[in-house]
């Protein structure tokens, strides 16, 4: 018999609980928490998900960036941290956040090659898969997504592979 949460921990400082609230025409909707706020993240899509949890890394220095953001307008330079960063909201709390959707722990363990690596777990199915990039772990969130909202289409990247295998 499966334990049911056995991969439900967080694991890192910059550890964050994802929750799918919508999938609207494709989109991706809901927020995330993490460690340092009571107060949820909220998102409207994949790319202010992504933007906000980079900000996220950004303001904790966790995992430093393996390069430099680039821009053409005038650029804000990150100020040397002063404070440290204190953690307000437990472990145990933090798991008991749920999407209607999905639920899904992101630990980007890297940011390396202008990406994320890392762990996700899909708590809903106590299912645990290292990452390579952003764009990998956006289509294991939307395969995951597909799957209770679409289950009869099959998706060639998904969470039931064998490990190893993508």
């Amino acid at each position: 018999m499966k334990n049911s949460t056995t991969q439900h921990y967080i694991g890192a400082p910059n550890g964050v609980v994802l929750c799918i609230r919508d999938y609207n025409g494709g989109e991706l909707a809901g927020e995330f928490y993490h460690s340092y706020s009571h107060r949820a993240v909220p998102f409207q899509g994949i790319g202010q998900m992504t933007k906000r949890m980079e900000q996220l890394y950004d303001w904790l220095r966790f995992p430093f960036p393996g390069t430099n953001s680039r821009s053409f307008g005038q650029e804000k330079k990150l100020e040397r941290q002063t404070e440290e960063r204190i953690k307000i909201m437990r472990d145990e709390e933090l798991l008991s956040r749920h999407g209607d959707i999905g639920t899904f722990i992101v630990r980007v363990q890297h940011r390396q090659n202008s990406s994320w690596q890392g762990r996700i777990t899909w708590m809903e199915e106590d299912r645990t898969i290292q990452f390579r990039s952003v764009w990998e772990m956006i289509k294991l969130i939307e395969s995951a997504v597909d799957s209770v909202c679409q289950p009869e289409q099959t998706e060639e990247f998904n969470w039931f592979e064998e490990e190893g295998e993508h």
